[in-house]
């Protein structure tokens, strides 16, 4: 049994570390994509907040726009 013992250690020994790096690619790995994942929300949400300001701009450059027109004269 101690001598299955010793071989096992030997065994994990070997694989410990490469084990070790996995995990730690792993994690790296999942914050990377996580922040780019809120990344992409975030520019969606920037990106629709400015769509809207454009159309409110839109709406009050025609509404000064037809305000400041010149109405037709009547005969």
């Amino acid at each position: 049994m101690s001598n299955f013992l010793g071989e096992a250690w030997w065994f994990l020994s070997a694989l410990i570390p490469s084990i070790g790096l996995l995990f730690l690619f792993w994690v790296i790995l999942k914050h990377i994509l996580e922040g780019d994942r809120r990344e992409r929300a975030a520019l969606r949400e920037w990106e629709a907040a400015q769509d809207r300001e454009a159309a409110a701009r839109g709406r009050e450059e025609k509404a000064a726009e037809a305000s400041s027109a010149p109405s037709p004269e009547k005969p």
